[in-house]
């Protein structure tokens, strides 16, 4: 039997199903899902798929990533609510991959663990299901194993195996309606040019699991928890004097009370120089480099090669002298004595994100 696989946390529970009540069946994972973005969770889910299916001792088949299909199929569907036509044509484009997978390696039958998910209408998915059974002539069957108390299992299986729980269906159109209810910022689809992993996102995500399964072939035991953190989105920054732009990088949880400001220095205090409005405050890429043992010859060069975050938190804990600062601190290749424009649009917001911990006996 194929099977259609779309995430761990219901391929795991549905697949320890199927082997319970057809332990004779021989099943092979084939994860298709191209309605996945960005392309780093795709890669996260997929990991933990290969994961997944090496414990349970299946064979598993890696479908085509094809995004830009996906999208022209559910074109025109983008403002679709969850469950509705959108879903439909989604399904249809993965159930059609899926059976001609099916006859290309001579199954007969499929299946998909879409059916477990309680975000997913299994109504929809039996029809899509049924459609292609008719068309390619691949029995589909749809086992219901959210009946009996299933989906408090389905929890406690992703909890005990320390799956990925990811929040969103993978959907971009569906994310974007999911955070507007939730009046929340899509940081998912953050990504910066200088490729910095940010705190709670996918990128990081993906560097956590890859060390979770490392420490699995170490036999090395961990646990993976949740933390509450204030979190930091840049949205834009540039620093002006008159039409010339300067590079400028500002240091993580820089903010300030309005999108722009114009002033000039006004003072200096040791190494740090005060703009004399919105609390900002600057300090060159010498002091910069001695603070975090770095060796950036110039600030364009620290703009799209930059340190870990950590590193910059440690640095403006050392400037302010508190670990709760908020204030915008700028880098810049020397201090200039023009009136400066400063933009700087960003974000500060209460976040969760998970953590690794490798226990010591």
């Amino acid at each position: 039997m194929l099977v259609h696989i779309c995430c761990s946390v219901d391929s795991h529970f549905f697949i320890e199903k199927l082997q319970q009540e057809y332990p004779d069946e021989k099943l092979i994972g084939f994860f298709y899902d191209p309605n996945i973005h960005p392309y780093s969770e795709y890669q996260l889910r997929l990991l933990d798929v290969e994961r997944s299916c090496k414990k349970l001792g299946i064979e598993l088949i890696e479908g085509p990533y094809d995004f830009e299909n996906w999208l022209n199929a559910v074109r025109g569907l983008e403002k679709e609510p969850e469950k509705g036509v959108r879903c439909e044509v989604c399904f249809d484009r993965r159930f059609e991959v899926s059976a001609q997978k099916a006859l290309e390696l001579g199954e007969k039958t499929m299946t998909t663990t879409l059916l477990v998910s309680p975000k997913k209408s299994q109504e929809q998915l039996i029809r899509s299901g049924e459609a292609f059974e008719e068309t390619h002539g691949v029995k589909f069957i749809a086992f219901d194993y959210r009946k009996n108390n299933g989906t408090a299992d389905q929890g406690r299986v992703a909890k005990e195996q320390q799956l990925y729980r990811q929040d969103y269906c993978g959907c971009l159109f569906g994310l974007g309606m999911q955070r507007d209810q939730q009046h929340r910022l899509m940081d998912e689809m953050f990504s910066p040019i200088s490729q910095q992993i940010l705190p709670a996102s996918i990128e990081e995500r993906l560097e956590l699991y890859q060390l979770r399964n490392e420490l699995e072939e170490s036999g090395t035991p961990y646990r993976i928890l949740k933390e509450r953190f204030m979190n930091y989105r840049l949205f834009s920054s540039s620093l002006k004097i008159g039409n010339d732009v300067l590079p400028s990088y500002p240091l993580f949880y820089s903010t300030m009370n309005r999108t722009q400001t114009q002033g000039v220095i006004e003072f200096s205090i040791g190494h740090q120089h005060f703009l004399n409005r919105e609390e900002v405050r600057f300090i060159t890429l010498e002091t910069f480099n001695t603070m975090s043992d770095s060796h950036y010859r110039s600030t364009q060069e620290l703009m799209f090669n930059p340190i870990s975050v950590e590193t910059e938190i440690s640095v403006r804990s050392r400037l302010m002298g508190c670990a709760f600062s908020t204030s915008a601190i700028i880098v810049v290749d020397t201090i200039p004595s023009e009136k400066l424009t400063l933009t700087l649009e960003s974000k500060i917001y209460e976040d969760t994100k998970e953590q690794l911990i490798i226990l010591r006996e």
